[in-house]
């Protein structure tokens, strides 16, 4: 299986402009990323896919492969395919990993678990979940949390806690029963990527503002798989901070 690493990275993030260009020790945010990525012998190309030439140029200075994209994307999985569009010009690919731009110490073991998945024939779509420990990732509505059945599909994502636990006060909810959170990093096969990202919104994905819940309304399966590794991504400058103090510490 020929497999491409694609990271989609904007330069105008409201909340934190030009956040993959952000200096982390001495190196910048996406290419840390990139680096990350790199290091897996089962992506045949890993490229980041920007709307900026800011951003393009620093990944083509530093040694890294870039393609120009479109600005008005409204996600990183539709950035991914128009990235798929262009890097197949010169040769085709079975599957994608979208690489999250902003995770900057993304493991490689986490993107392999989502590779193995895809090497199934039944998988169209593949990401990952984690095990909640903390209560306050479990009541954070910016923490995405899932369910996901017995065969390894996911019922659903929300930001809510799920499930609710009857009876019993939050403060004790995690010691009754597992909570999983949603880790943000997606395997498509190239030709769901294509099929899902033409799907028309639903109203699920518009209350919760997560683009999956279109693909499972539409009636996509997305197969999962448990890592014990978090995910350290950076939404806001305040978040910067304190990934500097924590590699100032390591």
């Amino acid at each position: 299986m020929k497999i491409a690493g694609i990271i989609p990275a904007r330069y105008a993030s409201t909340r934190f402009p030009g956040k993959p260009l952000a200096d982390i020790k001495g190196k910048s945010m996406i290419m840390r990323v990139y680096e990350q990525a790199s290091k897996l012998e089962n992506l045949n190309k890993v490229i980041v896919a920007t709307d900026d030439q800011r951003i393009f140029r620093h990944v083509i200075d530093n040694g890294g492969k870039a393609v120009m994209t479109a600005v008005d994307h409204s996600s990183g999985t539709s950035r991914c395919a128009e990235a798929l569009r262009l890097i197949e010009r010169e040769g085709q690919f079975d599957a994608v990993i979208n690489i999250q731009g902003d995770e900057p110490f993304i493991r490689p073991e986490q993107i392999e678990k989502v590779i193995e998945l895809l090497y199934r024939n039944e998988v169209a779509i593949a990401t990952l979940y984690k095990q909640i420990t903390d209560s306050s990732e479990l009541f954070d509505p910016n923490v995405v949390k899932t369910i996901v059945n017995s065969d390894g599909k996911a019922l659903y994502f929300t930001r809510q806690a799920v499930p609710f636990v009857r009876n019993v006060e939050k403060e004790f909810w995690l010691q009754n029963t597992r909570f999983y959170k949603h880790i943000g990093i997606y395997g498509y096969k190239c030709e769901t990527l294509f099929r899902i990202v033409a799907l028309d919104e639903c109203d699920l994905e518009k209350a919760e503002s997560l683009e999956q819940l279109r693909w499972l309304y539409h009636g996509f399966d997305i197969h999962m798989a448990e890592t014990e590794f978090d995910s350290l991504s950076i939404d806001i400058p305040e978040d910067l901070i304190k990934v500097l103090n924590i590699l100032s510490f390591s």
